[in-house]
């Protein structure tokens, strides 16, 4: 069984639920994949945690404030994991791309295998798109700060973000009229900043909130989500992998 830990936010762990759904669905009830979703809404915020708030990255290792609200985090998170484990889930997602900050310590801690999500994304990307591209990353600037993404595409890609400004005003906007549900202005709202990307060449545009890719792709097909061929999905990349663990 597949364990799945939400709640960071709640649209974008059911987004994921639901592209896993529809990406293996099945004939009949039964032949559908087993899956658990824990929704645990209540862990710290992420960005608050690492000191985005204030515009420097919290320095855990010599700040004792900065360390204790990194335990935090990584206590609820590590909660939650074990829920999952008990409910004998052979492995686990986490469908939030910020949360990935913790993920090296999380692994450490939980004696169960946690698919890493921009390292698949990463793996995706080199499938589909030369060395040395120019990639651009939408996310949160808990993600951007942090590098949860820069460590894998670093060495092979030219990562680059929107202007202060977009980022501001379109993207952080965007994750957050989602999270309020207001899907329909989000969609709107975060047009600049793709702009912004494709401006500066990027080949593709990764999808680093997994908020985005609801206001992105909220009014339009799945069969168009699937056949993208400038944004890249993380959560889409996913369920992919999930499902190939899942089968093994």
């Amino acid at each position: 069984m597949i364990g799945i830990l939400g709640g960071m936010g709640t649209q974008a762990g059911l987004d994921f639920c639901n592209k896993l759904a529809i990406l293996y669905r099945g004939k009949i009830d039964q032949e559908y994949p087993l899956f658990l979703l824990y929704n645990k809404s209540n862990i710290p915020g992420r960005p608050e945690s690492i000191g985005v708030q204030t515009r420097n990255l919290s320095n855990r290792i010599s700040n004792k404030k900065s360390e204790k609200k990194y335990s935090l985090v990584l206590k609820s998170l590590l909660n939650g994991c074990h829920v999952l484990k008990k409910s004998k889930c052979k492995f686990i997602v986490i469908p939030c791309n910020t949360a990935h900050y913790w993920f090296d310590d999380l692994q450490k801690k939980i004696d169960l295998p946690i698919i890493n999500m921009p390292k698949e994304v990463y793996k995706q990307t080199i499938k589909s798109c030369k060395k040395k591209s120019t990639i651009g990353l939408l996310a949160t600037e808990g993600t951007l700060k942090t590098g949860v993404y820069n460590k894998f595409f670093d060495k092979d890609y030219n990562l680059i973000y929107p202007n202060p400004s977009a980022q501001k005003n379109s993207v952080n906007r965007a994750i957050k009229l989602v999270k309020m549900g207001k899907v329909k202005e989000a969609n709107k709202t975060i047009k600049s900043a793709i702009d912004y990307l494709i401006k500066k060449n990027c080949k593709k545009i990764v999808l680093g909130c997994t908020e985005l890719p609801i206001a992105i792709f909220a009014f339009k097909s799945f069969k168009t989500i699937k056949s993208s061929k400038i944004f890249l999905d993380p959560n889409l990349i996913l369920a992919n992998a999930a499902m190939k663990k899942y089968k093994k």
